[in-house]
């Protein structure tokens, strides 16, 4: 089966997900603040079934699976890297209620009516057709099923963004749609809506949040996180500069953010719930 997000199966399968999968022992643990967002939303019961879309390493899985005790949770993501590293994770948990699948949410076989509820942190905003991939997240659940996940919103309101891209090329300019690119493309409480809706969810709601997020103990593991992820990476290919110059250049705007608690950027999100 050919995948309608084959560029983003690409990306995910190679450095994109290689990168993510070897940050993982930074991180975990680090974003209490965003989990805790996500899962009060939920509000899993302990049998609930419960589907992890876009789980990435799987740490959002293994919390969910913990939630329910008695029932269980399926990570499922595109990213064979990040898979492998959720499963080596989950066999050091000893949890037995939780499992991975490798595939696009999208178009990926789930069993219809199986789940009570279906999370994501950050993890739906890459889909080539959202209304069709929602659609098919809706099938997965039980009547009157909800949908819970956290996505960014405008890309000025998170600095996670701003920051590193402002250093190495300046102030990004946002898309003059609602429809922003990538990570952005669900930034509009009205496009969120009209997808959801399209895809057959109904009492849709969007609450915005703020958050802050951690990148690295101190600037100068920071930025080498972020010289691994995507939007840098772009930068570098279109030979902006150098990577030893994008660096220094990233330590020097990340050194003001760094704390006793790490290097730490804000951002808004919206926590957005539905019922199938």
């Amino acid at each position: 089966m050919s995948l309608p997000n084959a560029a983003q199966a690409n990306s995910w399968n190679g450095p994109e997900g290689t990168h993510w999968a070897a940050s993982t022992d930074r991180t975990t643990g680090r974003n209490a603040a965003l989990h805790r967002l996500l899962f009060e939303a939920a509000a899993i019961e302990e049998t609930d079934k419960v589907l992890d879309i876009g789980c990435g390493a799987g740490e959002t899985t293994v919390l969910a699976a913990r939630q329910a005790s008695c029932g269980y949770a399926v990570g499922l993501d595109l990213s064979r890297p990040m898979l492998e590293r959720a499963r080596a994770d989950q066999a050091r948990t000893g949890l037995t209620n939780l499992r991975f699948e490798e595939g696009d949410a999208q178009v990926h076989p789930l069993g219809d009516g199986e789940f009570d509820v279906a999370v994501s942190q950050f993890g739906i905003m890459f889909f080539a057709d959202p209304v069709a991939a929602f659609a098919n997240i809706g099938r997965a659940l039980k009547p009157a099923g909800r949908l819970v996940f956290v996505c960014p919103r405008n890309m000025t309101r998170c600095e996670w963004y701003t920051i590193p891209i402002s250093a190495l090329t300046g102030p990004p300019e946002p898309s003059p749609n609602a429809c922003e690119p990538g990570m952005f493309s669900l930034a509009d409480r009205g496009r969120i809506e009209n997808v959801l809706h399209g895809a057959g969810f109904r009492t849709v709601t969007a609450a915005s949040a703020g958050v802050s997020l951690f990148f690295g103990q101190d600037a100068e593991s920071a930025a080498g996180f972020f010289l691994g992820t995507g939007p840098v990476r772009a930068i570098l290919d279109d030979a902006v500069m150098t990577a030893d110059a994008a660096r220094t250049v990233l330590e020097d705007a990340l050194r003001p953010y760094a704390g006793p608690e790490g290097v730490r950027l804000g951002g808004e999100l919206w926590v957005v719930t539905a019922r199938r």
